[in-house]
């Protein structure tokens, strides 16, 4: 889209859409928007929508997102056709057990001929960061890019580099039952906005990746269906400043605190979400919104993202564990206990 995000309506005093909204306001926009990036990301990468979805309410509100699923479910492959469609900067990096913090933030060279250090910058510097298989390395490599997700800056030898002000880090994981991962400190994963969880596609989706990435024949089609390039860092910036504007009524902010206490009053979690936690849930919602054509947030939206947004916060009991109970398990009963507000 050319013409910015811009503009859009106030909805009255009761949260609900004002009567006469303009046929193009800026939500319905941004709505058309998400389903023209699924689409999109959909003859590339089958089956998986709601994970499409969900990235971009992390790139509108500046949020990094980790992607967990089994080699071979095309996680990579995600990331590198969004990365073109948005016509971002993107970079990867390929987290193994040898990697050193350097090798992503930088390091400084001397320069004889002027007699001083020179700062070269790590592949961390760009726009979007695909950091793959990130839980292959040891913590303290991963920790290097604990300063840039939170700061969007890198300080070395005493000065700090900027980042890209929409500087988004996605990483991708292999669960931690595979040969060779390491558990991401709980410091590290507090910064990721969203967990999201990539599975197998379904039968018919899995058919139709069968038939397209085994046939020769539309090879070069398939290599163009990547050349489309929908927005870029203008329009997303512009995006950001219109989901502020999306809103809260305040029982749907109840809503969301009473679903982050009861993770924390809950018997089978140690440890429940934080109040940086329940903010972050209610931004993405106001986000969610927006790619669903709506200036106001509803239940359903804090319902669709509590699951992204907090299950790599809450830590399970011995007890839970014993039983079989995941994190998600735990997480659904507890919404299901909160009454919706109406």
């Amino acid at each position: 889209m050319n013409d910015g995000f811009e503009g859009g309506t106030t909805p009255d005093a009761g949260g609900e859409p004002a009567s006469a909204q303009p046929a193009e306001a800026v939500e319905i926009r941004i709505g058309k928007f998400a389903g023209a990036l699924e689409a999109a990301v959909e003859k590339v990468v089958k089956g998986q929508p709601g994970v499409v979805r969900h990235i971009l309410v992390s790139l509108m509100v500046g949020g990094h997102v980790l992607l967990e699923g089994n080699p071979g479910t095309a996680k990579t492959l995600l990331v590198r056709t969004l990365s073109k469609l948005c016509s971002l900067e993107f970079r990867r990096i390929q987290f193994t057990p040898d990697l050193m913090p350097s090798d992503i933030t930088g390091t400084s060279i001397f320069r004889p001929d002027r007699a001083d250090f020179e700062f070269r910058r790590g592949p961390v510097f760009t726009q979007m960061l695909l950091a793959d298989e990130i839980n292959r390395a040891p913590a303290r490599t991963q920790a290097a890019l604990l300063q840039a997700m939170q700061e969007r800056l890198v300080t070395a030898d005493g000065e700090d580099h900027e980042l890209s002000d929409i500087f988004t880090v996605i990483a991708t994981q292999n669960p931690l039952e595979n040969e060779g991962t390491y558990p991401l400190p709980e410091a590290e994963l507090d910064r990721f906005l969203f967990k999201l969880m990539v599975d197998y596609p379904a039968e018919q989706d899995e058919l139709e990746i069968f038939m397209l990435h085994g046939a020769p024949s539309v090879a070069d089609e398939f290599a163009g269906l990547i050349k489309q390039h929908l927005f870029g860092g203008g329009e997303l910036t512009s995006m950001r400043k219109a989901v502020m504007r999306i809103t809260v009524r305040p029982e749907i902010a109840r809503y969301a605190l009473q679903i982050v206490r009861g993770t924390r009053e809950n018997p089978f979690l140690r440890a429940g979400a934080s109040t940086r936690a329940g903010v972050m849930l209610l931004r993405a919602s106001r986000a969610l919104a927006a790619t669903y054509g709506r200036n106001f947030v509803v239940p359903d939206d804090v319902r669709e993202l509590a699951p992204a947004a907090l299950r790599h916060r809450l830590y399970r009991t011995a007890a839970a564990e014993l039983e079989g109970m995941s994190t998600d398990q735990i997480l659904q009963d507890i919404v299901n206990r909160i009454p919706v507000p109406r």
